[in-house]
């Protein structure tokens, strides 16, 4: 090697107080630098990008997904509710002759049948309220039904002439009708009431 001849290294074994020089970095911002490991040079690049997008849009599409369960959860139980209060309501109304605390205690016994809970129950002559409750926490659904009756049998027997379409008194069922409830009379169906 020659005298006054000068070496130059190459641009890896430059020591990392070198290249902090000539990227301008002094005091704080050299030790900042440092500390977090990132190098600050002229240049910088873009690489590891696409992973932060990637993450972005998973956690994005995790929060869709998550919502979307939620809502589905949210009406599956309020059809249970629903569900549970209608027949509850039918069977309180179909046993209404037996009196209220019977026929609650039906209700009340259907509406477990079908995994909801029976919150209220009034009966208020032949029509039957009733209030079914299903779910936990937010995923909670009050459903109101009504039931009562569905007005008087027609007898399938031929009306007679003269009877202006009027129901044929209670007594010897036609081939086909209804059999004679237990009060004597034909049975009457209870049906949904309309809120």
């Amino acid at each position: 090697m020659e005298r006054g001849v000068a070496v130059a290294r190459p641009p890896a074994a430059r020591s990392a107080k070198a290249r902090f020089v000539e990227a301008g970095l002094t005091g704080a911002r050299r030790a900042a630098a440092r500390f977090v490991g990132v190098h600050l040079g002229a240049a910088r690049s873009d690489r590891g990008s696409a992973t932060v997008w990637s993450v972005g849009a998973i956690a994005v599409l995790c929060v869709v997904f998550g919502a979307v369960l939620a809502l589905g959860q949210a009406v599956v139980v309020r059809h249970r509710a629903a569900g549970g209060a209608d027949l509850a309501a039918l069977a309180a109304a179909d046993h209404w002759a037996d009196g209220p605390e019977v026929a609650c205690a039906r209700a009340e016994g259907v509406a477990r049948d079908q995994g909801t809970r029976l919150v209220r129950c009034a009966m208020v002559g032949e029509i039957s309220d009733v209030t079914a409750a299903s779910g936990r926490g937010p995923f909670t659904a009050e459903v109101r039904a009504r039931a009562g009756p569905a007005g008087p049998v027609m007898s399938q027997a031929p009306l007679p002439p003269g009877s202006q379409g009027t129901p044929r008194p209670a007594g010897r069922a036609a081939p086909g009708a209804p059999a004679p409830g237990p009060l004597g009379g034909q049975t009457r169906l209870a049906r949904l009431v309309p809120r």
